[in-house]
């Protein structure tokens, strides 16, 4: 250890002794340029600094809870047009339903009408055909009881009363002839109630046949028949008269 100590102190020794040696002096030499002189520049500008940004706060928090609202509002307004859609398609529906229902009542109103008239109908010609029948039967009736009152001279008799109502009641004119006669047709009503007369032939003059009409509208009512089958509206008689 001694031996190495003393190495290291006489190395030091050798390099402070080469520093301490002068270096030798060398000339050194200079290269210059000559420069026009230059008037003096513009100060430089400084820029200015921007003022320093304030710390902003942190607001994430805020615009998160902004965001969930905003979702929260268009969730809320997708899901009303949803139930608003769904509404009006029940609506429809329903609508629709209703118009079914309507028509299915009108149809069966519209039958029952139908039935209710093909039902009156069918009655109506029952009742028709029953009354003509009935009204068949009358004439039959009717025709049969006429033609035994005829038979059994009452219808003679009738015409004979009539005829002599009128012959007594007809007043000749002083133009009439020894003998008159005249056919004449009288409507009557039911009753006896004269309604028309029309003279067919007559023998006499104008005046003769006025006469017979006045002889004839003089006997209204004319005699009824005992036997009402033999009545008629329309009778035809021939009248005669001896001056």
């Amino acid at each position: 250890m001694a031996v190495i100590l003393h190495v290291v102190l006489f190395a030091s020794m050798l390099v402070a002794f080469d520093w301490a040696r002068p270096a030798p002096f060398t000339p050194m030499m200079i290269r210059a340029t000559l420069v026009p002189e230059i008037p003096d520049a513009a100060p430089p500008v400084v820029e200015k600094k921007p003022d320093p940004v304030p710390p902003q706060p942190d607001n994430s928090e805020e615009l998160r809870r902004q965001a969930e609202e905003e979702k929260r509002i268009h969730d809320t307004l997708i899901e009303k047009q949803r139930l608003e859609k769904i509404r009006r398609q029940k609506e429809a529906e329903r609508e629709k339903q209703n118009e079914a229902r309507k028509e299915r009542e009108r149809q069966e109103a519209e039958r029952k009408r139908q039935e209710d008239i093909q039902r009156q109908r069918d009655e109506n010609e029952r009742i028709r055909k029953e009354l003509e029948a009935e009204a068949r039967q009358a004439e039959i009736d009717a025709e049969e009881n006429r033609f035994a009152a005829v038979s059994s001279g009452e219808l003679a008799v009738y015409m004979a009363l009539i005829r002599q109502e009128i012959e007594r009641n007809w007043a000749a004119p002083a133009s009439a002839g020894a003998e008159l006669k005249c056919a004449v047709r009288v409507r009557q009503a039911p009753g006896g109630d004269v309604t028309g007369v029309t003279i067919l032939t007559c023998n006499g003059d104008d005046a003769v046949r006025r006469s017979v009409e006045a002889a004839i509208h003089k006997s209204s009512p004319l005699p009824e028949p005992s036997d009402p089958s033999l009545f008629d509206r329309n009778i035809l008689l021939n009248l005669s008269i001896r001056q």
